[in-house]
C-alpha cells in the first residue's frame, strides 16, 4: 500500500520538476568544483572495434546485452600487468567522456525509456547538484572507469590524476571536493595511498558514501560463487544474464579487492558455512550431514574446489576459468595499500554509510536435507545469507572502517544504491560543500542531518482494510512572477494494484492543489489515502 502513495508523490516531484524546466538553469559561480566517482558497474563502457572503426555500448544495455557483454566484455587477468583484457584482440574498452565525464555515469543505458530509474547511478544528485548552482563543465565533472579492473592500476590511476588536474584547471584552480559512491571510495583511497602529493594537491574534502572499506564479505562471496545480478523484474528478461556476469567476474580483480578483509578485527568474523554429507568412520554405515565453518583465509579452498572445472564457451572455444590465485595474491597487495594510505593533512574527509537493512555477512549452503555432496556442485545452490545491519550490499561496519581521521561519520538509513539519491544525504552534501546560506538544521556535533518537514503519514485498520493517508506540500521558488496562475488548480490522481497471492488489492486516490505564485514563491499540497485489504 505505501508503494502506492510513493509512487504518487513521485509523479507530483517529477511533475513540477517538469512544470518548471523552462526556466534558465541558475549558475552559481563561486561554489568550488566537484568531481563524481562511482563504484562497481556505475559506468558506461563502450566496446571500440578498431578494425571496423565502430563503437557500441556494452555496459549498461538492457535489449540485446547478454551476447555483445560476452563477446565484448569477457576478459583474462594479466599477471604481469596487473590488467583484465577483453578476449576478443580487435576489442578495447573505452569509457565515453562526453558532459565532462558525467554521461558515463548519470543514465546507464540512456535509451531505455520505460523503467529507466533501475539504471540512474548518479542521475538524481547530478539533477539536484544542477539546481544547486553547480555547472557541467566548470563546477561538476564525472570520472568513469573500467570497473573490470583492479582498483590500484596505475592506467586508471594515471587517468584519475590527469581528471584532477583538468577539473583543477577548468574551474580556474579550485581545490576540487570528490564524492565517491561504493567500491569508487576504494579506488580514491588506493589513488590517496600511492600519490598523496597529487591528492593533497587538488583535492580539498572527499566524502565517501557507501563505500566497502572493509570488503562486502556476504554478497562477493555469493558473486564469486553464483554470479550476481544488478537489475530485478521484467528488465533482467532481455539483461546479462547471472551465468554470463559470473564468468567475467571470476577475471575482475576488482571483485577479489572487495572480498573479507581477513586482518580486519571484525566484531563477528564472517565464515563461509557448508552442510555436508560425511561418511561413517567405518566407511560402511549410513552418512552423517555435518555443518562446516570457514573464516575468510579458509574458505579459499571451498573457492578452488568449487570452480576448479568452471569453464566457459568463448566463439566455439572452451575456456577454463577456475579461481584465480594470481589476482588473488594481487589483491592482497591492494588490501595493502588501503591499510597503510593516510590522509593529507590538508584534506578534509567525511563518511556516509547505510544503515536498518539486512545485510549479508556470512552465507551458508546447503541444508540438513539437502547436503553439499561435491563441492563443484556448488554453484547451483542457493545461498541462505546471515545479515547484519548495513545498505542491502555493505555492512555498517565495514563502511565505518575507513581507518581515516573523519571530520563526521553519519548512518542514513537507506539502500545500497538508493542512499545517492536521499534528502538527508543531499542536507548533508550542501552543508559540507558549502551550498547557499549555513544550515540551522544541521548538527555538526552530533553527525545528524534534522529536517524540517511537511510530510505527515497516518494509518489504522478499520473493517478488515488497512487505511494510510498522507498529507505533502512543497514551496517552488522562483526569481519572477511570471508563470503563476490566477487561481489554485486542483487535480486529482489514481492509482489500483489488483490483488495477488503474494500482495492484496490496494487503490490509492490523491488530490493536488496548486496555488497562485505570490513573491516569487508557489505552494503546492498533495493529500493522498490508500486502501488495501487488510493482510
Amino acid at each position: 500500500m505505501a508503494l502506492l502513495l510513493e509512487e504518487i508523490i513521485r509523479s507530483v516531484e517529477a511533475f513540477l520538476r517538469l512544470k518548471n524546466s523552462n526556466q534558465k538553469p541558475y549558475v552559481d559561480p563561486t561554489l568550488d568544483p566537484v568531481l563524481l566517482v562511482p563504484g562497481i558497474a556505475g559506468s558506461i563502457l563502450n566496446a571500440v572495434d578498431h578494425e571496423k572503426g565502430t563503437e557500441e555500448r556494452v555496459w549498461v544495455r538492457i535489449f540485446g546485452a547478454d551476447h555483445e557483454f560476452r563477446t565484448k566484455m569477457w576478459s583474462r587477468f594479466d599477471p604481469s600487468t596487473g590488467k583484465t583484457i577483453s578476449l576478443d584482440p580487435k576489442t578495447t574498452i573505452e569509457v565515453p567522456q562526453d558532459r565532462a565525464g558525467l554521461l558515463a555515469i548519470d543514465v546507464l543505458d540512456p535509451d531505455l525509456i520505460v523503467g529507466r530509474e533501475s539504471v540512474y547511478y548518479f542521475h538524481e544528485m547530478i539533477a539536484e547538484m544542477l539546481g544547486w548552482g553547480f555547472q557541467e563543465g566548470k563546477t561538476l565533472f564525472g570520472f568513469g572507469y573500467d570497473f573490470r579492473q583492479s582498483n590500484r592500476l596505475q592506467e586508471t590511476l594515471d587517468q584519475f590524476a590527469k581528471k584532477l588536474e583538468s577539473v583543477y584547471k577548468a574551474s580556474g584552480e579550485k581545490k576540487i571536493n570528490v564524492i565517491s559512491h561504493s567500491m569508487g571510495g576504494l579506488l580514491v583511497k588506493c589513488f590517496m595511498g600511492l600519490h598523496s602529493d597529487i591528492f593533497e594537491k587538488y583535492v580539498q574534502n572527499w566524502i565517501a558514501i557507501a563505500a566497502p572499506f572493509r570488503g562486502a564479505p556476504g554478497y562477493i562471496t555469493s558473486t564469486l560463487l553464483n554470479g550476481m545480478s544488478f537489475v530485478n523484474g521484467w528488465e533482467q528478461n532481455f539483461f546479462v544474464s547471472k551465468w554470463s556476469m559470473h564468468q567475467l567476474l571470476i577475471e575482475c580483480p576488482s571483485i577479489y579487492e572487495l572480498m573479507c578483509c581477513p586482518y580486519f578485527k571484525w566484531e563477528l568474523p564472517p565464515v563461509l558455512e557448508l552442510w555436508r554429507e560425511k561418511q561413517s568412520n567405518d566407511g560402511v554405515g549410513t552418512p552423517g550431514v555435518v555443518l562446516e565453518s570457514y573464516r575468510s583465509l579458509e574458505s579459499l579452498e571451498v573457492f578452488t574446489k568449487s570452480l576448479s572445472n568452471n569453464t566457459a564457451d568463448y566463439c566455439g572455444e572452451s575456456i577454463d576459468l577456475p579461481f584465480n590465485w594470481k589476482i588473488m595474491e594481487w589483491a592482497h597487495e591492494t588490501k595493502r595499500v588501503l591499510e597503510s594510505a593516510k590522509l593529507p593533512s590538508q584534506v578534509k574527509f567525511y563518511n556516509i554509510y547505510g544503515t536498518n537493512l539486512e545485510t549479508p555477512h556470512s552465507v551458508c549452503y546447503g541444508n540438513e536435507n539437502m547436503p553439499v555432496k561435491d563441492l563443484t556442485n556448488l554453484r547451483y545452490f542457493q545461498p541462505t545469507y546471515i545479515c547484519v545491519d548495513g545498505d542491502g550490499t555493505v555492512p555498517v561496519e565495514s563502511a565505518m572502517a575507513d581507518g581515516l581521521e573523519a571530520v563526521a561519520r553519519v548512518g542514513v538509513p537507506g539502500e545500497h544504491r538508493g542512499i545517492l539519491n536521499d534528502h538527508r544525504v543531499f542536507r548533508m552534501l550542501k552543508q559540507w560543500l558549502n551550498v547557499g546560506e549555513p544550515d540551522p538544521f544541521y548538527n555538526p556535533i552530533n553527525d545528524y542531518v534534522i529536517l524540517p518537514t511537511t510530510f505527515e503519514m497516518e494509518e489504522h485498520h478499520e473493517n478488515g482494510l488497512e487505511v494510510a493517508s498522507v498529507k505533502e506540500s512543497w514551496d517552488i521558488l522562483a526569481g519572477d512572477n511570471n508563470n503563476g496562475t490566477a487561481e489554485s488548480t486542483v487535480s486529482s490522481i489514481s492509482v489500483s494494484r489488483p490483488g495477488s497471492d503474494e500482495n492484496p488489492q490496494a487503490e490509492a486516490r490523491a488530490t493536488l492543489t496548486v496555488h497562485p505564485q505570490n513573491d516569487g514563491r508557489q505552494h503546492v499540497e498533495l493529500n493522498a489515502v490508500s486502501v488495501s485489504v487488510d493482510a
